[in-house]
């Protein structure tokens, strides 16, 4: 008895997650059939009608099939890191170019297309949305004019609500997004019964064949094509929420079959149809409360889509910051039971003003669409060459093996990344220069902390020299404790130095106190604290954290105190450096970026904050630093 209700809990978790899984992994590629065939059909050579359709038919199914399955799920997301997945799990299991600190080409490559999902970010909500809302078109074309300013309300109302997390709303995004499949793959099935010849569009040579008869055309129709697979990255992003098998089965058994069925019923009333020029999505279903429903229900899921995209941009950046790729800021937690759901006040608002301009410049979705790819497509083509490096350095493959598997994925993702740059000139540069303007800001911050990491470490004082100045005659111990920050796990911290100069005092118990971000999502409560003591009342202690979590001082202190440590936490007080940048020194940096080095640091929310230290409890030490 007791092990049905065992196996009763443990099946009904495992749906749980699946049903998860569609609402957060497939929020974006569930909502591409608003708008991605439509394009591929205004992208049409001049061909017969049936000729067309089943062609753009074959190149959208196959492209799924290829780039979601036999890319994504059979392969790339086997290559995880302690079960997470994502741009910065490649990052940290292809680490071998990265030496001496230096960023290597590989590093900087991962890093330009973790860039580029910032520019996903921004375009992924303003086409969602703006597809769903033109379903009002079809009540009344006039509507068009409004169409963009209730999108941009709409999402307004989107990002003005992330502070408050999705905590409430959350257990709504899997019901929700599986009566969308529901009901998009029904409706799919409602027309492919008039008109079962769709179904030749299963065969591959059809869309081979339109692209190779019309190559003057090609680019634009492959291009329209990729807007069908943009959620596929999402897929390997999400895997640690959710775990590989229950993202596989959502896929597999609802995600996967409604698409297609959507797909091709819009294919067979094109078909039926052909010189209707209605919206192929919303003219599936009748005119009326119907269709007015149907606008509804997608409004609900490019939101939901959009939710996802958003809350994977903050998960993308904490993971940055705790890289050191990117500059602290502020980060509110929404769920005190969940440290995964948070909240960034500016990545959240610089987010809100890049998709509202999208809306408001673009003004449709299908001028969107010409725009859209670039980011998507270039990521892909990272995520191959990255996933090329695991292979070599990780899993050992040999070269012929892991060249003809990588050299299979680059035969599409070459194609459909080199269609999308026609795009450019059309808006595609936009994502493009968000992108650089976030490797600029990651490679800035890396490279100067990296450089005044070596400064203010390089005469550093032993751990013997510092227990001889502990027990100097010429140093006052003082009650209490002083914590002092020191970011290497092996040196004294000049903050330390100077107060004993300043001040010929220590405390009774002085501990060094050092966060490390390993290079794996989560630490364990076992490997998280080291503390050795190094003899007359200073202690070394060494905290692990991952790159998916944020370090919290406070219940730090709790457990070094329980580790033996002999102190009070409310009578620490905290001691460390702030940096002031000076420019002109002999930095090998250059000198925009030593500039720019110096706006950041300025910028950057204090180590305080960061790490949640008692505000009352600290004492900050100004160390001038010239690059």
């Amino acid at each position: 008895m007791q092990a049905n209700a065992i196996g009763g809990k443990t099946a009904a978790a495992s749906a749980g997650l699946t049903l998860g899984a569609l609402g957060v992994v497939f929020g974006d590629i569930g909502t591409s059939p608003l708008y991605a065939l439509r394009e591929c059909l205004n992208y049409l050579p001049p061909v017969e009608r049936a000729t067309g359709v089943l062609g753009a038919l074959s190149l959208v199914f196959w492209a799924m099939v290829l780039v979601v399955i036999g890319k994504y799920l059979i392969f790339v997301t086997r290559a995880d890191n302690r079960g997470e997945g994502g741009i910065f799990a490649l990052l940290a299991l292809s680490h071998g170019d990265r030496t001496r600190g230096k960023i290597g080409t590989l590093t900087l490559l991962i890093l330009f297309g973790a860039a580029l999902l910032y520019g996903d970010g921004i375009i992924t909500p303003a086409i969602s949305v703006l597809g769903a809302v033109e379903g009002l078109n079809t009540f009344k074309p006039d509507f068009a004019r409004h169409v963009p300013l209730l999108s941009a309300l709409i999402l307004a109302g989107l990002f003005a609500f992330q502070s408050k997390g999705t905590k409430a709303i959350g257990g709504i995004f899997g019901p929700a997004m599986l009566l969308w499949f529901v009901t998009i793959g029904g409706l799919g099935i409602w027309h492919i019964v008039d008109t079962p010849a769709i179904f030749a569009a299963l065969n591959p040579l059809l869309g081979l064949g339109l692209l190779i008869d019309h190559p003057a055309q090609a680019a634009g129709l492959l291009g329209s094509v990729v807007l069908a697979i943009t959620g596929a990255e999402a897929l390997y992003a999400d895997m640690g929420h959710f775990g590989r098998r229950h993202i596989a089965r959502a896929w597999y058994f609802c995600a996967f079959p409604a698409l297609v069925l959507n797909y091709f019923g819009q294919g067979a009333r094109a078909l039926a149809h052909p010189t209707d020029t209605t919206h192929t999505f919303f003219a599936l279903v009748p005119e009326g409360a119907p269709r007015l429903a149907l606008t509804l229900l997608s409004i609900v899921a490019a939101v939901i889509a959009s939710q996802a995209m958003i809350t994977g941009t903050y998960s993308l950046t904490r993971q940055a910051i705790q890289l050191g790729y990117f500059p602290r800021l502020k980060i509110n937690y929404t769920n005190p039971d969940l440290s995964g759901q948070i909240y960034l006040p500016l990545v959240n608002g610089l987010l809100a003003f890049g998709s509202i301009y999208v809306v408001l410049t673009f003004g449709s979705s299908e001028r969107l669409a010409a725009a859209y790819g670039i980011a998507v497509t270039g990521t892909m083509v990272v995520t191959t060459f990255a996933f090329f490096a695991v292979l070599r350095q990780r899993w050992q493959w040999g070269l012929g093996s892991a060249l003809l598997l990588c050299g299979l994925f680059l035969l599409v993702d070459v194609p459909l990344f080199a269609s999308n740059l026609h795009k450019f000139a059309d808006g595609g540069w936009f994502p493009i220069f968000i992108a650089i303007g976030i490797l600029a800001i990651m490679h800035t911050w890396k490279v100067g902390k990296t450089e005044i990491f070596r400064r203010v470490y390089a005469n550093e004082i032993t751990e013997a020299e510092l227990s001889d100045i502990a027990c100097s005659g010429r140093i006052i111990r003082v009650r209490g404790t002083g914590v002092f920050m020191a970011g290497n796990p092996s040196g004294t911290p000049l903050v330390l130095l100077h107060h004993v100069k300043a001040n010929k005092v220590l405390h009774e118990t002085v501990i060094l106190l050092s966060i490390v971000t390993e290079e794996v999502p989560y630490v364990t409560a076992d490997e998280r604290l080291e503390v050795r003591e190094i003899g007359h009342g200073v202690w070394r202690t060494i905290a692990r954290y991952g790159y998916m979590e944020s370090p919290d001082v406070s219940v730090l202190i709790e457990q070094i105190r329980a580790a033996g440590v002999p102190l009070k936490p409310n009578e620490a007080t905290y001691y460390f450096n702030r940096e002031m940048i000076i420019t002109g020194g002999d930095s090998k940096m250059m000198n925009w970026e030593k500039r720019f080095y110096a706006l950041l640091s300025r910028n950057a929310r204090p180590v305080r904050d960061y790490y949640r230290l008692p505000p009352m409890q600290i004492i900050e030490v100004g160390l001038p630093i010239q690059l």
